[in-house]
């Protein structure tokens, strides 16, 4: 059952479009809501990992950067990672040391990481790789990956293949004149991801899903950065009417959502052996 398109009587003019800065910080005031709320990740996309970088999570050294409040980070340590975090934003690293207060969480960002050089096997950036300058963050990964080592970005993207995702991706779209942060990230492909071509990439994408509640598919949505710096009365006013879009599609109040992850791995450079001299 699909639900006809209808246009928003209480709609105003959108305010003007919030700044790349403004929309990394916003999360910090709404991390609680971040945490209980957004998508985690699925098991098969460590299995992905492991069999793209062909060693076990378990005992290698990982970085996860732009940690937020340890959703992807919470997978990893369970996997058996020897894990750290890297958060630049107080709040959401309140929040993760909250969440998983046994795991260490620095401060920092992917463009100047507070590490040592070669000191990890493997760097995470789950939904947070678009937050980073890649010409500064790609160097800032080599110099922190032992020889050999990966860099894993990834994202939760909308299965737009699914009719009322689709539907719900065009209302947001036209709600924010074209701002929509997913049409963004699916937009992201290995040449974008690293300018510097220092890397390459293999890519996978998995699918999953997950069945919620409809308040926790409408608290997900609203923590996205782009509702996050919209004025409260206009975002208040679209998920009221989402609401009554999705209740037409999921009557008993349980929403499916379903997610392509999308994988970019790139493995630096294994140095030759020593060669004996004679």
């Amino acid at each position: 059952m699909t639900t006809p398109l209808t246009p928003d009587d209480s709609a105003t003019p959108p305010p003007a479009k919030a700044t790349h800065t403004a929309r990394a910080h916003s999360f910090n005031a709404a991390a609680a809501q971040y945490a209980a709320n957004r998508p985690s990740y699925p098991p098969a996309l460590f299995d992905a990992l492991e069999e793209l970088t062909g060693r076990p999570l378990k005992g290698s050294r990982v970085v996860d950067v732009g940690a937020g409040t340890g959703l992807a980070t919470a997978r990893l340590h369970e996997r058996g990672a020897d894990v750290i975090a890297v958060e630049p934003g107080a709040g959401m690293a309140a929040e993760f040391h909250r969440s998983l207060p046994g795991v260490p969480v620095v401060r920092g960002n992917g463009n100047a990481l507070p590490l040592a050089g070669h000191s990890a096997d493997l760097l995470t950036y789950a939904q947070a790789w678009h937050w980073t300058d890649p010409a500064r963050a790609v160097p800032e990964a080599l110099r922190v990956l032992r020889p050999g080592g990966a860099l894993a970005l990834w994202w939760n993207t909308d299965a737009l293949d699914v009719p009322w995702i689709a539907e719900s991706a065009r209302r947001v779209d036209r709600h924010f004149a074209g701002q929509n942060l997913s049409a963004e990230k699916r937009d992201i492909d290995a040449r974008l991801a690293d300018p510097t071509g220092s890397l390459t990439f293999v890519q996978r994408e998995i699918r999953w899903s997950r069945r919620v509640p409809l308040d926790t598919h409408l608290a997900n949505l609203g923590s996205h950065s782009v509702f996050l710096t919209d004025t409260e009365e206009r975002a208040a006013a679209f998920l009221a009417q989402e609401r009554r879009h999705l209740l037409g599609v999921f009557p008993d109040g349980v929403v499916e959502e379903t997610y392509d992850v999308h994988l970019l791995l790139g493995t630096t450079p294994t140095p030759p052996p020593h060669l004996p001299t004679a």
